[in-house]
C-alpha cells in the first residue's frame, strides 16, 4: 500500500527545484519523484509527472537522471545502503542484545518518519525488483538487514534475556512487518515522534498487552 501526501506538498518541493545548485536540484528531483513514485505509484508515474511537479520540460529531467527507472535506482540505493550502516553500527556498538534491539526498532521509526516515501517504496517494490537486473542489490541488502537483527534476537536468547521458547525467525518477522507497515499511517507532522511511537512500541513487545 502506498503512502498518503498532503495535497500541494510535492507542488511545494517542486516550486524550489527549479532553482539553487545542480547538487540540490537533484535532490529536490529526486524527492518529488519518491513523492509521485510512493503515492501514485511507480508504473503509473511518468518522466512528464515528475517534469511537470518540478516545473520544468521532460527533457531537463535528463540533465540529471537518464531515466525513471535511474531516478527509483537511486532513490533505494540510497535508503538502503543507509539503513543498513545504521544497523551495523548498532550492532558494533552495543554488547547487550536487548539495548541494540531497543536501538534497531528506534531506528526504524526514525526512517518511517524522515523518509516515509522511501520506505512505502521499498515495500511495494523489494518483491518486484529484487528479480531485476540491476536491483539486485536490493535483496542483498533485504538479507544483510536481516542478518543483524536475527543475530541479536538470537543472542538475547542465548543470553537469557529473550524467552527460549520462541522461533526467532518468525519474531523477526512479526517485528519486522509490524514495525515497518506502519508508514501507512504514520504521520511525520502528527502528533507523536517516531521515539514515542518506538517506545508504546516496546512496551507491547515487551509486556503484552496483559495487565498481569
Amino acid at each position: 500500500m502506498a503512502t498518503r501526501t498532503r495535497p500541494g506538498s510535492a507542488k511545494r518541493g517542486a516550486a524550489s527545484a527549479g532553482g539553487g545548485s545542480g547538487s540540490d536540484r537533484r535532490s529536490q528531483l529526486l524527492s518529488i519523484a519518491a513523492t509521485l513514485f510512493a503515492t501514485r505509484g511507480y508504473a503509473e508515474t511518468t518522466v512528464r509527472d515528475i517534469a511537470d511537479e518540478a516545473g520544468i520540460l521532460s527533457g531537463s529531467l535528463y540533465h540529471h537522471f537518464s531515466s525513471k527507472e535511474a531516478m527509483l535506482d537511486e532513490i533505494l540505493r540510497d535508503f538502503l545502503s543507509a539503513l543498513r550502516e545504521r544497523f551495523r553500527k548498532i550492532e558494533e556498538d552495543s554488547d547487550d542484545p536487548r539495548a541494540a534491539l531497543d536501538e534497531l526498532i528506534v531506528a526504524s521509526f526514525e526512517a518511517i518518519s524522515a523518509t516515509p516515501h522511501a520506505v512505502a517504496l521499498y515495500q511495494t517494490q523489494v518483491v518486484a525488483l529484487a528479480r531485476q537486473p540491476g536491483f539486485e542489490y536490493v535483496g542483498e541488502y533485504s538479507r544483510e538487514i536481516e542478518k543483524i537483527w536475527l543475530r541479536l534476537l538470537v543472542a538475547g536468547q542465548k543470553a537469557g534475556i529473550f524467552r527460549a521458547d520462541v522461533d526467532m525467525n518468525i519474531t523477526y518477522r512479526f517485528i519486522r512487518d509490524t514495525v515497518w507497515s506502519s508508514v501507512r499511517w504514520y504521520r511525520p507532522r502528527g502528533k507523536y515522534k517516531p521515539e514515542a511511537i518506538a517506545k508504546q512500541y516496546l512496551h507491547v513487545l515487551y509486556g503484552g498487552l496483559l495487565s498481569s
